[in-house]
């Protein structure tokens, strides 16, 4: 069975896509806790983030630190923020969050409210730095 992760990597389900590799896909969060909130995942599916092999999850570090110092240059903010929970998706995934304070990354805030233009014209600006 896939994940809806793996269902956007497929194309299956749209997305607001930022970039991929052959490896790894990063795309906006359709539920921010900030704008420019961006998820990164391997394109393989993998359950649990410490189950990757360490090759993969340090080119995948790698990979996020390049797509937040886009989000850093795109989004007005004091840092990006990262985050790893693992259970609400069966599926590795970093979270990339634009923040102010460390309150910011609190996954019980409300959630910004976005239109599909303003999901598109983010991600069209962070991807202009990338």
């Amino acid at each position: 069975m896939s994940t809806i992760f793996t269902k956007i990597v497929k194309g299956e389900i749209p997305s607001y896509k930022i970039h991929e590799n052959e490896q790894f896909y990063a795309f906006l969060d359709i539920n921010p806790l900030k704008k420019g909130h961006t998820l990164v995942i391997p394109k393989k599916e993998v359950d649990y983030l410490f189950d990757i092999d360490d090759a993969t999850l340090s080119d995948m570090i790698v990979y996020a630190k390049n797509i937040a110092v886009a989000i850093q240059q795109a989004i007005s903010c004091k840092r990006v923020g990262l985050m790893v929970i693992g259970l609400e998706v069966p599926h590795a995934h970093i979270h990339l969050i634009p923040i102010q304070k460390e309150g910011d990354m609190v996954l019980s805030n409300a959630r910004v409210k976005l239109s599909t233009e303003d999901f598109e014209e983010i991600a069209r600006d962070i991807r202009s730095f990338l």
